[in-house]
C-alpha cells in the first residue's frame, strides 16, 4: 500500500470501467456511504476514503499548517486520482466535499467528468442584504467553543439538527456517534475551515459539468444556498430533493441513488 491509501484510508471495490470517488462531509467518514455505494458497485468502480482526521485516516499525517483551508484537503483529492491514475472521474461529494470536488476540478479540470453535489455551499455565512448562507458569524463562534468546551455535548446537540429526521431518532444517533469518532482538535480545526470559508469567487472558474442535489428543510444549507449555486456555476442541474435534513445518502438512499442514476444515465 502507498502512502496515500493509508493517509487517507482508500478502499477501491466495483468493477465498471467508470470511476467513482464518493467524498464524505465534515463530522462523518467513509461509511457515510453504506446505503449508497451497493447501487453502484455492478457498473462503475467506486472509490471510498476518509479525510485526514476522520475515520480509519493517519492522524499523524495532520499539520495544521496544510489543512487550514481546504485547499489542503483538495490536494489529498488530487493525490488519490493521481496515485490510482484514475481518469474522467464522477466525483459525489457531500457537503464541504461539494467544493472541495469543485477545487479539484479547477486545478485539474482533465481528471473529472462529472462532479455530484449533495447539500453544497460556497458560503455559510450571512452577509446583510446581499447573502443568504444560513449562519451568522456568532452562531458559527458560539458551536466552535461547544466544541472546544464539550465536544460530545457539541455532537448530541447538532446531530438530530443536521439529520433533521425525528421520526427516525436512530439515524440522529448513527451521525452522533460519527461524530464524536472523529479526533476533537482535528474536528473543531476541520469546523473553522469549512464555515468560514468562502468560495463564491470560485464559482466562475468551475467548468465541469454539476448536479446539485439541494435537500428541502435543511437546517445547514437553506435553498437559497442551492439556488446561488445553480446561478453562478455553468453547466450546472439543479434538483430539489423530497429529502428533509442535510443527510440524504443516510435518511434517503432511495430518492439519493435514484437521481444520481438519472443524471448519469444509468440504471
Amino acid at each position: 500500500m502507498n502512502d496515500v491509501t493509508v493517509r487517507n484510508n482508500v478502499k477501491m471495490i466495483g468493477e465498471g470501467v467508470r470511476t467513482i470517488i464518493f467524498a464524505h462531509g465534515f463530522g462523518c467518514d467513509q461509511s457515510m456511504w453504506k446505503f449508497i455505494t451497493p447501487s453502484f458497485e455492478k457498473k462503475f468502480r467506486v472509490i471510498l476514503f476518509d479525510y485526514v482526521g476522520s475515520g480509519n485516516s493517519d492522524l499523524n499525517a495532520y499539520t495544521k499548517d496544510k489543512y487550514h483551508t481546504l485547499r489542503g484537503y483538495m490536494q489529498d483529492v488530487l493525490d488519490i486520482i493521481e496515485s490510482y491514475n484514475l481518469k474522467n472521474v464522477i466525483f459525489i461529494g457531500h457537503s464541504i466535499s461539494s467544493m472541495i470536488g469543485m477545487l479539484a476540478s479547477i486545478e485539474r479540470p482533465d481528471y473529472f467528468d462529472k462532479l455530484i453535489m449533495i447539500g453544497p455551499s460556497p458560503c455559510y455565512l450571512n452577509e446583510a442584504g446581499s447573502y443568504v448562507g444560513g449562519f451568522e458569524k456568532s452562531d458559527i463562534i458560539e458551536l466552535l467553543d461547544m466544541m472546544e468546551m464539550n465536544f460530545a455535548g457539541w455532537a448530541s446537540f447538532m446531530a438530530p439538527l443536521a439529520m433533521n429526521n425525528p421520526e427516525f431518532p436512530m439515524l440522529s444517533k448513527e451521525l452522533e456517534r460519527s461524530f464524536i469518532s472523529t479526533d476533537p482538535v482535528i474536528a473543531r480545526e476541520f469546523a473553522e475551515v469549512t464555515f468560514f470559508s468562502d468560495h463564491r469567487e470560485d464559482l466562475a472558474k468551475a467548468t465541469v459539468p454539476t448536479l446539485i442535489l439541494q435537500c428541502s428543510d435543511d437546517s445547514i444549507v437553506p435553498l437559497e444556498v442551492g439556488e446561488y449555486l445553480h446561478r453562478h456555476l455553468q453547466n450546472s442541474t439543479f434538483r430539489l430533493m423530497e429529502a428533509k435534513g442535510h443527510y440524504p445518502h443516510i435518511s434517503h438512499p432511495e430518492e439519493t441513488i435514484s437521481l444520481i442514476k438519472e443524471y448519469l444515465q444509468c440504471n
